[in-house]
């Protein structure tokens, strides 16, 4: 989680949404890491599982990551979770609670779905507060500039 809460810092110096993650590979090295790319590489799919999860599969060189693990600093959207299983990783511990966006259980719990061809172990995990003080800390900061700031640029950072 620690690798994934670095990834989420340099997320941050991008001026992105902290949020980072690694996969662990069966052997427990780390095969994928990324942090949030949306606003940089203008592209909605840039969050921090989905860089990670094509690093991995380019590094391992199959998009199946069988025994593979995901370590995320904030619970994963529908879009990530979905991806994860598609993937076939085993287990995601994710550090913050997301009840806004959360597909691990906070807003729905799409690893439980029934008729899911994979199951996918789904863990809060460690450094919750770490994760939590990071990303609220962003937002704060935001919330602090955004009335000094119109036009194409506010939609980057409220978009």
């Amino acid at each position: 989680m620690m690798a994934a809460l670095e990834e989420a810092r340099r997320a941050e110096e991008r001026d992105e949404v902290p949020a980072g993650a690694v996969v662990v590979g069966p052997d427990g090295s780390i095969v994928g890491r990324g942090g949030n790319c949306c606003v940089s590489l203008n592209d909605p799919t840039a969050h921090a599982e989905i860089m990670a999860l094509r690093r991995a599969g380019g590094i391992l060189g199959n998009y199946r990551l069988v025994g593979c693990q995901v370590y995320t600093t904030l619970e994963p959207c529908p879009m990530c979770l979905m991806a994860m299983i598609h993937a076939r990783i085993e287990r995601v511990v994710f550090g913050a609670p997301e009840p806004r966006w959360g597909a691990a259980g906070s807003l729905m719990d799409l690893a439980g779905l029934p008729g899911m061809n994979h199951r996918i172990r789904v863990e809060p995990g460690p450094l919750t507060e770490d994760c939590q003080t990071l990303i609220q800390g962003f937002f704060r900061r935001r919330r602090g500039t955004e009335v000094a700031v119109t036009g194409a640029t506010r939609n980057r950072l409220v978009g």
